[in-house]
């Protein structure tokens, strides 16, 4: 079969599946309607391994359906007990635990799960929780993480429509005056088979809230209603990797999407089995160095993690059976080609790239099993649209794109949330002001889509950068690097510059016990960057590229980062010496100069006239 002919079974098999209208699917109508129904299919079939973590891989806690479906249950009935109505929300700050599938989906059956990454700095939790306007708390005992009931206390004196604070794994002696108690001991007196309620969730409700945020500010917070998850968990289930037997390997925290529609919902309504690694996930090495043997063990069909997970996982021994493995799925970041590639050598399947945002429910597209394209992400989910716009200087759309040509992505379909959380009169509500257009999201990602309907990611609209008046897209700078054997890593950001106003700036992290030469990354640059203007002039080798509180690449960090070394190197310029602090000040860089001893005025007004010469304020102290 030619590459012609996949490409249009491809599309022929999304095609097929949007013959029948969405609405006569009999999909459940919500996510624990969703419980319900394969609690009664698959009984005692395992919904889930929970893994203990490290090296006890081999010893794990099972739930069937139906004792899933019980958990669930006893946990929306708890949340009754403790005076949640319809719509109260649940604020959750847990790692990933048994405890935490039950209580985030226990919430969710009887009003709205609003699952919180526990890392975040205090004052963002605490202003999330108060624009959900929380009921009650769910957080980790001091046994379980000490740290993080510390900071739940605090959230609990801070956020005034909290009503009960619960705690998670183990006892607790001091706590604030609105704890109520443990979870399990509190859930397991609740009634287990059927829910306590007198109005239970439809399908238009809200089911959860998801943070999700930029490089700098408070995270936004995303409405989700029960049938966008149920779809997108639907939608899901008709791709090959979620074909058959599904068993579903997950290391990815539950306050993200994806660990909830990808690697949970997904595999629940398929009557599949979730594997949880435990509560570091991914970040757990002793798991992960026997990676395969997890595999093997539980004839894992897929997962679904970021490229610097599969960049991290260990050889594949010769001796492990990966027969079960049907496909690797990756999104979030920019792909290295090697990555890709050892993967594929060394399993037999397929890494199928996706593409999704949480204000769309997580997954938007997905690459078919055969018949992709390369550097595509695949087609739509069935029943979405997708397609580029062009975007006028005022920032709003004004006219489709054709084929293959770049603009801004929009998304049209029933994965598309209400808008963001807003405060109103009557309590927070969705508002799609300025994200939702006609029923479009407008993503914010610049991208392509085909003839044929494969969509293409370029980049993000705000980090263009202008040289000289000529707009890079530096994702195809990232992509460009990470082609290099020894790139694992690539962020590029615009540096200022006296003649050009910006230039691209490259940060790269380095394949362990690889040391390649500068001036060879250069040379590498120069050869494989799409055109000489986007060649980086500045390359610099870190670590690991930095993400923000909620887990997205930070490039702001980085283009601060070039603002402090060009103001360091222009001290050394004008031999001088002091600190730098780059702050952002109505979206335009700030560098604050504080200089070891008084300089000379002719030093100084030196200094001065070779910083006025960049497109950043300064201020020397």
């Amino acid at each position: 079969m030619n590459a012609e002919t996949n490409v249009h079974t491809a599309r022929h098999d999304i095609e097929r599946l949007t013959d029948v209208p969405l609405s006569d699917r009999d999909l459940p109508a919500t996510t624990y309607d969703l419980l319900e129904r394969s609690a009664r299919q698959h009984g005692e079939k395992p919904a889930l391994h929970l893994l203990p973590g490290g090296n006890r891989w081999d010893e794990p806690e099972t739930w069937s359906y139906a004792e899933l479906l019980r958990r669930t249950t006893q946990a929306a009935n708890l949340y009754a007990a403790l005076g949640l109505g319809p719509g109260g929300v649940v604020g959750l700050m847990l790692p990933n635990t048994r405890t935490t599938y039950a209580a985030l989906l226990g919430a969710q059956a009887i009003g709205i799960a609003n699952p919180v990454n526990p890392m975040l700095a205090t004052e963002h939790i605490v202003e999330i929780l108060r624009l959900t306007e929380a009921r009650i708390l769910v957080a980790p005992a001091p046994a379980l993480d000490p740290d993080g009931w510390d900071k739940a206390c605090a959230v609990a004196e801070a956020v005034p429509s909290l009503r009960a604070l619960v705690s998670v794994g183990g006892p607790v002696r001091t706590a604030p005056g609105i704890w109520v108690g443990d979870f399990e001991q509190l859930a397991a007196s609740r009634p287990a088979h059927e829910l306590t309620l007198e109005n239970r969730p439809e399908a238009s409700d809200i089911a959860a809230y998801f943070h999700t945020g930029g490089t700098t500010g408070m995270p936004k917070v995303a409405p989700h209603t029960h049938a966008s998850e149920v779809y997108v968990a639907w939608a899901l289930g008709q791709h090959g990797a979620f074909g058959g037997d599904t068993v579903v390997l997950t290391g990815l925290p539950l306050f993200h999407v994806n660990a909830i529609l990808i690697s949970t919902l997904a595999p629940f309504l398929k009557g599949g089995t979730v594997v949880s690694l435990g509560s570091l996930g991914f970040r757990d090495r002793e798991a992960v160095a026997d990676f395969w043997r997890i595999v093997e063990r539980y004839r894992v069909t897929t997962f679904s993690a970021v490229p610097t997970v599969y960049a991290s996982l260990p050889p594949v021994s010769d001796d492990v059976d990966l027969s079960s493995l049907r496909a690797g799925i990756v999104g979030a970041a920019p792909l290295p080609s090697l990555v890709r590639a050892e993967f594929e050598s060394a399993t037999g399947v397929s890494m199928i790239e996706g593409y999704g945002l949480t204000e769309a429910t997580c997954a938007n597209t997905i690459g078919p099993m055969t018949g992709g394209k390369p550097g595509s992400i695949g087609l739509p989910l069935p029943y979405q649209q997708i397609k580029a716009l062009r975007i006028g200087t005022d920032g709003l759309p004004f006219g489709d794109c054709g084929p293959g040509e770049v603009g801004v992505l929009a998304i049209k379909g029933p994965s598309v949330f209400p808008g963001y959380l807003r405060p109103g009169p009557d309590g927070p509500a969705p508002d799609p002001t300025g994200v939702i257009v006609d029923g479009w999201l407008i993503t914010g990602d610049l991208g392509r889509v085909d003839a044929d309907g494969f969509v293409y990611l370029t980049g993000r609209a705000k980090d263009i950068i202008i040289r000289g008046g000529h707009n890079i897209d530096p994702r195809m700078v990232e992509e460009a690097m990470l082609a290099h054997p020894d790139i694992v890593g690539a962020a590029v950001v615009p540096c200022p510059d006296a003649h050009s106003g910006e230039v691209p700036a490259a940060y790269l992290v380095l394949r362990p016990g690889a040391d390649p030469d500068l001036g060879a990354l250069g040379a590498w640059a120069a050869q494989h960057a799409p055109e000489p203007a986007a060649v980086p002039k500045f390359i610099h080798i870190i670590p690991a590229i930095p993400v923000t509180e909620v887990g997205k690449v930070n490039k702001l960090a980085l283009a601060h980062d070039s603002v402090d070394r060009i103001v360091l190197r222009e001290l050394r310029e004008a031999s001088l010496s002091g600190a730098v602090r780059v702050t952002d000040r109505g979206g335009r860089a700030h560098a604050l100069i504080d200089l070891d001893n008084h300089a000379a005025p002719d030093r100084l007004g030196e200094l001065r006239a070779r910083l006025n010469a960049y497109p950043f304020a300064h201020e020397i102290v």
